[in-house]
């Protein structure tokens, strides 16, 4: 395995019910997994192996928690660069290009709210075109109406773009 990939890979977490509860890094899932708080449910599908002196674990993909967490109840998804990205797709909002910012679709100056209704990803020069303007002033369009994101488990699916296709049947991902 090469150094690089060992800080970023992911490892999908779930509860002992199955339940998708978050993503780790890999070295995170090692630690549990080597003090027995978890359970290596599926291995790395190209079948690596890390080695120390006296123990051989399969890099692990997915892990189970050995004991029931309970998870407190969120209605609302909390509103993250990441997360506002991976909803936009990447895309600006008024162009349809390459996405790197994050606009306030009615200026903060102007009473805007930070919400997932208010704020889109945005290209750098429609960011800056724009400034603390209304759409209206400028007569631009929304390509599409920002909503806020819904489902159990759509903060696991910000890093669905790294995933490993085994996380598939835990999320409920149509493969």
């Amino acid at each position: 395995m090469a150094p690089t990939s060992w800080g970023r890979r992911r490892v999908l977490l779930l509860n002992a019910t199955y339940e998708p509860l978050t993503a780790l890094p890999l070295r995170r899932a090692v630690v549990l997994v080597m003090c027995g708080k978890a359970d290596v449910v599926h291995g790395d599908p190209a079948g690596l192996t890390l080695h120390a002196a006296t123990v051989s674990l399969p890099v692990p993909s997915v892990i189970r928690l050995s004991t029931y967490v309970r998870v407190p109840y969120r209605a609302q998804v909390p509103l993250t660069r990441a997360g506002l990205m991976h909803r936009d797709r990447y895309r600006c909002a008024y162009c349809g290009g390459r996405a790197d910012t994050i606009d306030h679709v009615i200026p903060r100056s102007r009473s805007g709210p930070h919400s997932w209704q208010n704020c889109v990803a945005c290209c750098a020069k429609c960011n800056h075109r724009k400034a603390d303007r209304l759409l209206s002033e400028l007569g631009w369009h929304l390509r599409v109406v920002p909503t806020a994101p819904h489902g159990p488990h759509w903060r696991l699916l910000v890093h669905s773009g790294e995933a490993d296709p085994l996380w598939r049947p835990y999320l409920g991902v149509a493969a």
